[in-house]
């Protein structure tokens, strides 16, 4: 609960700090308004950390570069159209800009850029109200005493723990669809619930957020992905049918379950597996940036099964091959969202092997199995790991018991190789050259192949030395004569 004596001890460390503190000088020299807003604010009163720093002023973009320019070892004015400039102010990068007093047309969320008068007009404009407080840190009238700004209601709304948009909610979203899924990815990243009313405007006016570009979708939904617990973001998105807009997939996965057919809710299966790939990875990995990739992979390991879900004699329920499918409809999925090549990549082939492990479960594998594991997950392996510890979601103990006990085993194994083998290399004792100067042949079709008979003895049986390799490759050569 929002103690509000600490936040406000809170907000004034804000003012004092000492990068805050230059930019509010400098401001106040020139004889303009400058104010610390949205997040940064929020952030304060709840006690949470922050790394951006936002500011809101009444000096114009050029005016704002004048000031900043003397303080600061960089400036940019990538965003000066915006009325914003960034600048470097004792290490620390800073965003300024204009009070902004924009309106929309309705066919893109491109602003028509129009500069305002005052900061309770900017507020206004924002996308929730707990992100329409501002903390005024200069003030020509006022000297430098700060002021908590809060036209809106933003401090009640972080009491109660509550989104809600400044304005009426089908204005706010039709103004820019894509505070829509902010309001998902904020619900996940302060654990908010969302107004009734902004909710039911979410699931009205989903249909527009086909105005926004994939790139800027793409962009909200790592960030959702990113947070503590995307699950709840996701639950947000699933409800109101916005999840159908960019990634229907997810919804897809709610199969239906009829009495005669039971089987796993996939649905709650997925946001369980991806609960607990973040609860790894935190365990694995504390203190290290958010693995979005992991995160997908967890989410839409098994969006191939309602595709290949069928309904057998006697009441079975099987997805034959779903593995395969889904790495297909992810990877065509996250180019279509404008996802980089080595994320789609890398969420492709884990969906792809996600199943692997469950045939060691059944029976101890060979060395060579392990091997061939580890050759096809390549630098996924920790990843693959994780992702599939976390596909465990039985509630039979026993059973639980078996895979953990199961998947410790190979993971030893490995190790063991690792160690005994170079397992990490998984290359032939002979490399392409070698092999053309043992054959006497030139570069072509046949330096492959016999680069693959190599490989395989090597997966099969470990490392014989290269004597025996190379004798392996002759016999093998005449063989084929």
């Amino acid at each position: 609960m929002l103690n509000m004596a600490e936040g406000l001890a809170r907000l004034r460390a804000l003012a004092e700090a000492p990068v805050v503190s230059e930019v509010a000088s400098a401001f106040q020299a020139a004889g303009f308004e400058l104010a610390v807003v949205g997040g940064p604010v929020r952030d304060a009163l709840l006690g949470r950390e922050t790394n951006d720093l936002d500011f809101t002023t009444d000096a114009s973009p050029d005016e704002i570069l004048r000031i900043v320019t003397p303080i600061s070892t960089a400036q940019w004015d990538i965003g000066r159209a915006f009325g914003t400039i960034g600048a470097r102010v004792q290490g620390e990068q800073v965003e300024i800009t204009t009070y902004r007093a924009d309106s929309y047309d309705g066919v893109t969320r491109k602003p028509t850029v129009e500069f305002g008068d005052t900061i309770d007009g900017d507020l206004a404009r924002r996308d929730f109200r707990v992100n329409a407080m501002a903390l005024q840190v200069a003030s020509p009238e006022s000297g430098r005493e700060i002021k908590l700004i809060d036209p809106t209601g933003g401090v009640e709304d972080l009491v109660a723990g509550i989104l809600r948009t400044p304005a009426d909610p089908t204005v706010s979203f039709g103004d820019d669809p894509l505070r829509m899924l902010r309001a998902a990815r904020f619900s996940a990243q302060l654990g908010f619930d969302i107004d009734p009313a902004t909710h039911d405007a979410v699931a009205q006016l989903r249909e527009t957020l086909k105005i926004v570009s994939p790139e800027r979708v793409q962009g909200e939904l790592v960030r959702l992905m990113q947070t503590d617990d995307p699950v709840r973001g996701i639950r947000v998105l699933v409800e109101t049918g916005l999840i159908d807009e960019f990634l229907p997939e997810i919804s897809a996965l709610r199969l239906e379950v009829d009495e005669h057919h039971h089987h796993k809710d996939v649905y709650e299966h997925s946001l369980t597996v991806l609960q607990q790939a973040i609860e790894l990875e935190h365990s694995r990995h504390a203190g290290e940036a958010p693995d979005v990739a992991l995160r997908i992979a967890a989410l839409l390991h098994d969006i191939g099964k309602p595709r290949t879900r069928k309904l057998e004699p006697g009441g079975a329920v099987t997805f034959h091959h779903h593995d395969v499918v889904g790495s297909r409809m992810a990877r065509k999925r996250l180019q279509a969202l404008r996802f980089d090549g080595e994320t789609t990549d890398a969420v492709a082939k884990l969906i792809e092997l996600h199943l692997r492990f469950f045939g060691y479960a059944e029976g101890a594998w060979t060395d060579a199995a392990v091997r061939r594991y580890v050759r096809d997950a390549g630098d996924l392996l920790e990843r693959l790991h994780i992702l599939t510890r976390a596909d465990v979601t039985t509630r039979n103990r026993r059973k639980a018991a078996r895979l953990a006990s199961a998947y410790d085993d190979i993971e030893t194994r490995i190790s063991a190789l690792a160690e005994q083998e170079e397992l990490d290399a998984m290359r032939p004792e002979l490399d392409g050259n070698q092999i053309q100067e043992i054959l006497d042949i030139g570069p072509g079709r046949e330096v492959g192949e016999a680069y693959r008979f190599l490989l395989d003895i090597r997966l099969d049986e470990g490392i014989i030395g290269p004597d025996a390799a190379e004798q392996r490759l002759r016999d093998w050569w005449a063989a084929r004569a």
